[in-house]
């Protein structure tokens, strides 16, 4: 179970798409494929990785007919393969309540068809329903980017409390870590956001900061990862360093 995470943040806009984009090609450059599935109904995801797929060939499919994963599956430009949004998806939440059989159909997938140690990068709809219960149910461990500014901060502190909310029904605390994105070091807040979440979150925290880096924001522009983009940037540096340290800690495990 430890090859899955559920990237997740209650905000938008805190590098949630670029950090499940970046660490899963971080993954494919040590020779593994890993599924990166975006549960967005925005579709960023998919779209930066090629043209948008048709509701029938979109994980919309696998919940609203139970198509296989394996059917929807497709390549990746960096060697892993996606599972692509449509925005159909917003109707999973009326179409299936919110009880135990649709939040746990795509562990249940997943545990049926993937592959055995495949990691699998879930990128998480921003909203808290169906679809984002689905990807912590799946991968039962989440990493939460936090941009260093006061209401990603709010939004980090809100999904904490969400996930301990959630205690109950795993019957165990959900394994978390917390990473800051769009650090920029010349700032004094972005320093002191990094203090207060520090004495907030302790180990949860990620020692690994994500640098506010031109290569980050335009590799989306060009549908690429920030390794096939520029790959010598400081962007580049910060992801690999920040999959080291999930594989150090035995956080990620592939």
């Amino acid at each position: 179970m430890g090859a899955r995470l559920a990237v997740f943040n209650q905000k938008g806009g805190v590098g949630k798409t670029t950090t499940t984009l970046n660490l899963a090609a971080a993954i494919a450059r040590r020779g593994l494929s890993p599924l990166v599935i975006d549960l967005d109904a925005q579709a960023h995801l998919s779209s930066i990785l090629g043209d948008a797929a048709s509701s029938e060939q979109s994980i919309y499919a696998f919940f609203a007919e139970g198509r296989p994963l394996a059917q929807l599956s497709r390549q990746t430009s960096f060697g892993g393969r996606l599972l692509a949004s449509h925005s159909e998806l917003l109707k999973v939440d009326t179409m299936f309540g919110k009880g135990p059989n649709v939040l746990n159909r795509l562990k249940d997938g997943l545990d049926n068809e993937s592959p055995a140690r495949q990691p699998v990068i879930i990128d998480c709809c921003p909203m808290l329903g169906v679809l984002s219960l689905s990807g912590v149910f799946a991968a039962e461990r989440v990493l939460i980017p936090i941009s260093t500014d006061y209401l990603a901060v709010k939004g980090a502190l809100a999904l904490e409390k969400t996930l301990g909310a959630l205690e109950h029904v795993f019957k165990r605390r959900v394994d978390r870590r917390y990473v800051l994105t769009r650090f920029d070091g010349r700032r004094r807040m972005s320093h002191d956001i990094a203090t207060s979440l520090e004495g907030r979150f302790g180990a949860d925290l990620c020692k690994t900061r994500i640098a506010e880096n031109v290569a980050i924001a335009e590799s989306p522009a060009v549908g690429k990862d920030i390794f096939s983009h520029a790959p010598q940037s400081r962007g580049a540096t910060d992801y690999e360093a920040l999959l080291e340290e999930l594989l150090i800690s035995g956080f990620l495990e592939i």
